[in-house]
């Protein structure tokens, strides 16, 4: 991406080895993100552009001389950070708080639309598939990388359990995937607030109850009269605007929760709303490398099907038509595939 607007498909050189704990994956699958419309909408005019694209599934086509968990040709799935997987952030199993990772596509580091990319800490980021995969099931192993992962950091920031009441913000891809995992952490009642016909359409077969289309005020008022007055034990922001934010401190329930993980493009929390609710705020870059062991499971054996949010599929040269279409809302989200 070289600016607001300006993706263009270059030829790159091929990455390389360059730390010993490296791994060079070949992309058999990506896609383009929510927040990649965030750069795409706004970002300054470069000459050097950024590589972009932080989820993916490939095949591993060389290692560094320390790699010992993953090996050449193995099929993996690579979150949208990288991480050591040993230091003390990552054995408490917040991942994107690695003291020695970061993300991909971010400061100088490759993403992953792209045919190849190097992994830095290639045993403590890659997880590898040893389970035969059906042709179907891709696009669900694909959303593990980060939608599905970051609806499900969602939902269990936002402390979802049987019988509560459970509010999402966003019927965008991750909204989707948190309606999902709301649904299978065994939430009563799931009410969606969104305005996208097709979108909130699977919303409903993902597992919503309810749907609000009304938006700022109308929709807080929407949700408290579905809701008796008091509103919604879990909330889960995933849009990431101030307006998405000030709707989910209105619609909260007292002694509520709110699970935000929509790239926040606001610069505070109203401090004295959440005292006077005694309302927990919490969330952040879903450390998603967690949450697949849990999650995979429910992929394969088709209990979750988080792959349907994908509703378009280019090739790599026609990225810069896809970022098009999800900008113009003519596209939920976008798989790339190789």
């Amino acid at each position: 991406m070289y600016g607001a607007g300006d993706v263009r498909v270059v030829n790159a050189p091929d990455p390389t080895l360059i730390h010993p704990t490296d791994a060079i994956v070949r992309v058999t699958q990506s896609c383009i993100c929510g927040s990649d419309l965030w750069p795409y909408r706004d970002m300054a005019a470069t000459d050097e552009g950024q590589s972009m694209g932080h989820e993916a599934v490939g095949v591993v086509e060389a290692v560094g001389k320390e790699v010992t968990k993953v090996r050449v040709g193995d099929t993996v799935i690579m979150p949208f950070a990288y991480s050591d997987g040993s230091c003390d952030f990552c054995a408490e199993g917040l991942h994107t708080a690695c003291m020695h990772g970061s993300f991909f596509g971010y400061g100088g580091l490759n993403g992953a639309q792209a045919e190849a990319l190097r992994i830095p800490y290639a045993d403590g980021t890659l997880f590898p598939l040893h389970a035969k995969i059906d042709k179907a099931l891709w696009p669900s192993i694909l959303s593990l990388s980060d939608v599905m992962g970051t609806g499900h950091h969602a939902a269990h920031i936002a402390r979802v359990a049987p019988g509560r009441t459970v509010a999402v913000i966003g019927d965008g891809a991750v909204g989707l995937c948190a309606v999902i995992a709301a649904k299978r952490l065994g939430a009563e009642r799931i009410i969606l607030l969104g305005r996208h016909p097709t979108r909130t359409v699977l919303g409903r077969e993902f597992g919503a109850t309810d749907i609000v289309a009304e938006r700022g005020d109308e929709a807080v008022s929407r949700l408290m009269e579905l809701t008796a007055g008091q509103g919604a034990h879990s909330v889960l922001e995933c849009v990431g605007t101030e307006d998405s934010m000030v709707s989910a401190l209105n619609i909260v329930r007292a002694g509520g929760a709110i699970g935000r993980v929509g790239v926040p493009h606001y610069q505070s929390i109203p401090a004295g709303q959440t005292f006077v609710k005694n309302v927990i705020v919490g969330g952040g870059p879903a450390p998603v490398r967690a949450y697949i062991e849990e999650l995979l499971p429910d992929v394969l054996e088709g209990r979750i099907q988080p792959g349907r949010v994908f509703d378009r599929t280019i090739s790599l040269s026609d990225a810069a038509e896809g970022y098009r279409a999800m900008d113009r809302r003519e596209a939920l989200k976008v798989l790339i595939a190789a």
